[in-house]
């Protein structure tokens, strides 16, 4: 009879204190909090691993970004004042400024298109990291905090999707 009173005592002491866990050492039960809602976000924030669809969500939205941005702030403006642009523009290796500012075009307009929906991704990025290494380094004078600091955030973004892809939510992605 005193086990089964035990029994049911423990029963209820389990329903009681449901937000306990329970531990047995030597058949007695000893108490460990469960870690609270906010204790879990917080491990989860400062974890270093990640998942292989946070990795792919991640690179969706920085190459829809990069290539949303750079072909309509920059590539759209350059291709449809074409020729109010040539007379000025730098003169890449000694090409001309006409064949210069074709090439950033072809750049910052077709393949930030390409980027975007992840299409010969690795392939296309290579213009842009060209033409973003080219205006940082060069035109900007390598002003990171300064007129350079556009021009250094796309390098650095275009650089990371040119070492690890488009990820998986992209054309080329499908493709594999």
């Amino acid at each position: 009879m005193d086990k089964r009173r035990s029994s049911v005592n423990f029963a209820a002491l389990l329903q009681r204190c449901s937000k306990y866990q329970y531990h047995f050492v030597n058949e007695k039960a000893t108490t460990i909090k469960k870690p609270t809602r906010t204790v879990i976000v917080m491990k989860k924030l400062l974890s270093i691993n990640y998942s292989a669809t946070s990795f792919n969500i991640s690179f969706l939205i920085l190459r829809v970004i990069l290539g949303i941005t750079m072909c309509v702030n920059h590539g759209y403006d350059k291709l449809v004042h074409f020729a109010k642009y040539k007379e000025g523009f730098t003169n890449l290796f000694g090409i001309g400024s006409t064949t210069t500012l074709a090439l950033v075009v072809f750049a910052e307009f077709f393949c930030a298109i390409f980027v975007t929906i992840g299409l010969f991704t690795r392939f296309t990025v290579l213009p842009l990291v060209i033409c973003m290494g080219y205006a940082f380094f060069k035109s900007h004078g390598s002003e990171l905090f300064g007129d350079g600091e556009h021009a250094a955030l796309f390098l650095c973004g275009y650089l990371a999707i040119l070492l690890c892809g488009p990820g998986k939510v992209s054309v080329d992605g499908m493709i594999k």
